[in-house]
Parts: structure tokens; C-alpha cells; sequence
């Protein structure tokens, strides 16, 4: 990427306040342009903004970044914004389609980072065994064995409940999921037992959520 870069003076020892929205916007090697509140911020490794983000890591083969504001990591990818990061109410994020059309969004299950695709088709959220066992889920010992219908037919399933579901600003308990034996879905189906919670609302290739209070 090529330009002309102004260069942000960055205080190490900010004091940290409620970010509304944070955005990602270009990658370099240990460097980053994040959007914080719709300042431009071009930030190296280790350096902290004047809002109190601090730029943990950059990988630009994922075109990710990791942040950290009031002590919580988050994963930032481009063309995904976070809002309400700083805990206010109506956590949301607003998320923009890929070039095959469909969302996805970056969170977290039980603490344990995830890749969702966003599947209003689904009742509810749905990870492969392989991916429950990553986060530590016993899915065969407190599961409840059944089956579900999928485009690959019916397939064996176990119903679940995760203790926590993150994605972007808004956090929930108590979610339904179910697991499904094998690596099939590839990426964690982001369905409608988090989806029902919030207030979706599509513009073309964007989609806000947002989370209900």
C-alpha cells in the first residue's frame, strides 16, 4: 500500500475513556491505522492512542490486529467494526459482506476466539466437534444427543449450552448451540439463538447489530 502517512504523535501514558467505535483501516508490517471514534490513528507496535488503545500485535497475512483498551484484548479485522467497546449500553458491531456475499464476524466462545459465519437460517449457533474440543466443550458428557438437518443431510448433533457468546461490543450467557461430529460447519454458524437477542438491521453489503438492553 502505497501513500502519503502522517505520523500521530501517540502518549504511552493516556488515560483510557468508553471507546464508541473502533475500525480498522490499513495494515503494515508492526504498524496500523485504526479508527478510533473517527480519529485516525497511525500506530506502531506496543504504542498506546490518546483514547487509551494500545496496538498489541499486527498479522497481516489474516489481516488482523489486536488491541487492548481497559485491560480487554480484542481482534480487529479490516472491514469490521466494533462499537461500544468501552461497555456502554447497546454494544454492536457493524459488520460488511465478503466478496462471496455472505458476513462474518470475529468473537468468542467461552473466552476461546472464533471465526463465525452469520446464518439467520439457523436456529441456532452451530460448531464442529473438533472446534468444541478447542474450546474445552465435553459436549458427549453434558450434551443432549439428537439430530440435525443440514445441506449435507441429517447428521448427528448434540444440543449445548455456552456460558458466554462475544462478538465485536456485545457479550451474551446462556446461548444455545449445537455440536455437530466431524469438521462440518467449517467456520462456527452464528444462528438465531444469538441473532434473536439483537437488533439486526441490513443495508446491502452492511449489517448493524446491536445488542438489546
Amino acid at each position: 500500500m502505497r501513500g502519503l502517512v502522517w505520523v500521530v504523535a501517540l502518549c504511552a501514558c493516556a488515560p483510557a475513556h468508553a471507546i464508541e467505535q473502533l475500525a480498522l483501516h490499513a495494515l503494515f508490517k508492526n504498524k496500523a491505522i485504526v479508527l478510533i471514534d473517527g480519529a485516525r490513528r497511525v500506530m506502531n507496535q506496543g504504542d498506546t492512542s490518546p483514547e487509551g488503545v494500545k496496538l498489541i500485535a499486527v498479522d497481516t497475512n489474516t489481516e488482523e490486529a489486536t488491541i487492548e483498551v481497559n485491560g480487554r484484548r480484542e481482534v480487529l479485522r479490516l472491514g469490521m467494526v466494533v462499537s461500544a467497546f468501552g461497555g456502554g449500553r447497546g454494544g454492536g458491531v457493524t459488520l460488511y459482506a465478503e466478496p462471496n456475499g455472505y458476513f462474518y464476524a470475529d468473537g468468542s466462545i467461552n473466552g476461546t476466539p472464533i471465526r463465525f459465519l452469520v446464518d439467520t437460517g439457523a436456529t441456532s449457533i452451530a460448531i464442529n466437534s473438533q472446534q468444541a474440543e478447542r474450546i474445552g466443550i465435553d459436549y458427549k458428557r453434558h450434551g443432549k444427543p439428537g439430530f440435525a438437518g443440514t445441506a449435507g443431510g441429517v447428521v448427528r448433533m448434540y444440543a449445548v449450552k455456552l456460558n458466554t457468546v462475544e462478538v465485536g461490543g456485545i457479550k451474551l450467557h446462556n446461548i444455545d448451540a449445537g455440536v455437530i461430529e466431524g469438521s462440518y460447519p467449517r467456520d462456527a454458524l452464528l444462528g438465531m439463538s444469538f441473532l434473536g437477542r439483537l437488533d439486526m438491521k441490513r443495508d446491502g453489503e452492511k449489517m448493524e447489530l446491536t445488542q438489546r438492553y
